[in-house]
């Protein structure tokens, strides 16, 4: 189980991500730079207990309404290879020393995490307490697409409005599609075999829940 360390991050996380997240295709902000907070999410554990993997809600009250986005972070002791793109920025954590930083949808250790976790072959962890389950996350598989094999690696990723799609290796091109603002309304594609809910904390301390991530197996 991975081991939470109350300690600190030079620079912050959300330091990190009011400078990246202007950049990504998907967020859809002001023209000014975003005023961010934590609102939510949960982690998954690396069974090498190498890389952190953390689902990070952040909600932006820069504009008239606040949004909500969904980050899934990964945190590396050394530079993942060839992810240089994907890189959200460095970072001194008080015990761990320098932690690489990257936007997960493009790590193959979290990629793999997350599939386990739409297949109910991982448990998700509390975001802030060490080996402690998060009962609140909720995943709905249908059996359908089992054939995707475990530590299947990204062969594409696509990001765009509508969110991130992390195609996988295999025969029938599967994709994980990762939800990057969240909105209570919206389901599950109707083509997903598998999909995980979670919820977070809305400005006004309102608890709110929408699809994080979901598996499509069809080729789509």
């Amino acid at each position: 189980m991975a081991i939470i360390h109350r300690t600190t991050l030079t620079p912050t996380k959300l330091e990190l991500l009011t400078a990246w997240l202007p950049s990504r295709p998907w967020y859809p902000g002001t023209d000014g730079a975003p005023v961010l907070s934590r609102n939510g999410g949960f982690r998954l554990d690396d069974p090498q207990g190498e890389v952190g993997i953390e689902f990070l809600v952040v909600t932006d009250v820069s504009g008239g309404e606040p949004v909500s986005c969904l980050v899934p972070l990964s945190y590396r002791g050394a530079p993942l290879e060839g992810a240089e793109e994907a890189l959200i920025g460095t970072s001194e954590h008080g015990v761990l020393g320098r932690r690489w930083i990257y936007d997960g949808a493009h790590d193959p250790v979290l990629v793999a995490e997350l599939l386990a976790l739409l297949q109910n072959r991982a448990e998700p962890q509390a975001q802030s307490l060490s080996d402690t389950p998060d009962p609140t996350v909720v995943v709905h598989f249908d059996g359908t697409g089992t054939e995707v094999v475990a530590g299947a690696v990204p062969a594409a990723v696509a990001e765009g409005p509508d969110g991130t799609r992390v195609t996988l290796e295999g025969d029938r091109r599967p994709t994980l599609r990762v939800t990057r603002v969240l909105r209570p309304a919206d389901g599950p594609p109707s083509d997903a075999s598998g999909h995980v809910t979670a919820g977070w904390r809305a400005p006004d301390g309102g608890e709110l829940r929408a699809v994080f991530a979901s598996l499509v197996t069809t080729g789509s």
